[in-house]
């Protein structure tokens, strides 16, 4: 879980682990149950980006342009290290 979860979300997600475990998915489990919180904190307006996802395209963007977070979103994925103090210019550039 994230640092900053609330206890609500914390006990969510060891439910629902628990309850793959007993399925017999004790390999994702933990995936499973971390990005059903996620995306509830997301729809829920709990997390740092949520703000950026529900506004989506209208936000002014034109069609092919991604915005901050989800750059840094996919530069986590990547592993790309020093992310967090990077702007939306220099992610755009160090994911290419």
């Amino acid at each position: 879980m994230p640092a900053g979860s609330s206890p609500k979300r914390e006990r969510q997600y060891e439910h629902i682990k628990e309850s793959y475990e007993k399925r017999g998915q004790k390999g994702r489990a933990e995936e499973i149950a971390a990005r059903t919180v996620n995306k509830e904190r997301a729809e829920h307006g709990e997390t740092q980006g949520a703000k950026a996802q529900a506004r989506g395209s209208a936000g002014g963007q034109s069609g092919g342009e991604r915005t901050k977070a989800e750059l840094y979103d996919e530069a986590k994925r990547r592993g790309i290290e020093g992310r967090s103090g990077m702007n939306k210019e220099q992610l755009e550039r160090a994911l290419k």
